[in-house]
């Protein structure tokens, strides 16, 4: 992201590690630092486990991080308490991966969209309809669906609702926790279309977390790559295909592609996966990298800049 651009979100070596029954800790995130920018959606990829929710946990404030800081607009969230840390919450909304999941189904679509201004008082119960029929419209939904419940609505729709609630209180920061791998791929195009629109139109700043690397690539300025609780690799969305790391190599060989080109290969990542109890002792990729070399057994290699975008973990790329 160019220097001219405003850091809006900050996080710097953030680690989140959990203890278990045997004494011992599971490490989550480790040593984590990324930078969002104003108006830009950061992607953040990696394979199931690899820490990209318990990242967004970090970020909404959820859990709080064993170590490291996490700042908006220079403020450090992770020291805030009481009514300052409930305010701070209104900048930083989030939209869930399973909207069958995020609501009360016993609550009209009206008070689900308005139950966060309710909540900050900032408007009174007799505008509830009024306020839920302008949000209906910023996500291109009908004004009398107010006055339907969620069951009544499809996989989409509900979706639809998910994003006007996390609209309501006028966020800068819009977090995007898989939301759109519940939903059919026709449908996946047009909540993209509408997010992306509605981050036009608020200069939102866009999490976006993901296992869909044509789809994060499509939509987000920059990509951070995790493994293992790690921030592997950094790179301009556009510029995917020229990855370096090992892993994001891999991960790019697995995608399985709609129409074979020739003789296309899908690359399977073989080897096995630490356990987040038992981190090996250097690089966390190295049980299943091809390139491993006996440096990487030995010393953990650091995130480092190889272009002015593009920075990788990695003790053999330069």
């Amino acid at each position: 992201m160019s220097a001219e651009k405003e850091k809006i979100l900050e996080i710097a070596h953030a680690s989140k590690q959990f203890p278990v029954s045997d004494g011992r800790m599971l490490t989550a995130c480790d040593d984590v630092s990324l930078s969002l920018y104003q108006g830009e959606t950061l992607g953040i990829v990696g394979e199931s486990g690899c820490g990209k929710s318990t990242l967004v946990k970090l970020i909404m404030q959820l859990y709080p991080p064993t170590s490291g800081v996490i700042c908006y607009r220079g403020e450090e969230l992770t020291r805030l308490k009481g009514e300052r840390r409930r305010q701070s919450r209104r900048h930083i909304q989030m939209v869930f991966q399973d909207p069958s999941q995020a609501f009360n189904p016993k609550m009209k679509i009206k008070d689900i969209i308005c139950e966060p201004l309710h909540n900050f008082n900032l408007i009174k119960k007799s505008e509830t309809g009024k306020k839920a029929g302008e949000l209906l419209k910023r996500v291109e939904l009908p004004e009398e669906f107010a006055e339907r419940y969620p069951g009544n609505m499809s996989g989409g729709q509900r979706q639809r609702i998910g994003i006007a609630r996390a609209l309501a209180l006028m966020p800068e920061i819009l977090v995007c926790d898989e939301a759109t791998s519940a939903l059919d791929v026709s449908v996946q195009k047009k909540i993209m279309e509408l997010l992306v629109k509605i981050q036009q139109e608020k200069k939102l700043s866009m999490v976006f977390i993901c296992h869909d690397l044509a789809l994060v690539s499509q939509i987000s300025h920059r990509i951070a790559v995790m493994y293992l609780g790690n921030i592997v690799e950094v790179l301009e969305g556009s510029a995917l295909k020229e990855a370096k790391h090992p892993y994001t190599k891999a991960l790019l060989r697995a995608v399985f592609p709609v129409r074979t080109k020739g003789s296309a290969v899908i690359g399977l990542l073989e080897g096995e996966v630490p356990s987040p109890l038992e981190l090996p002792k250097g690089c966390p990729f190295q049980t299943r990298c091809p390139e491993c070399r006996e440096l990487c057994r030995q010393e953990k290699p650091v995130l480092k800049e190889i272009t002015g975008e593009h920075s990788a973990a990695c003790h053999f790329i330069s």
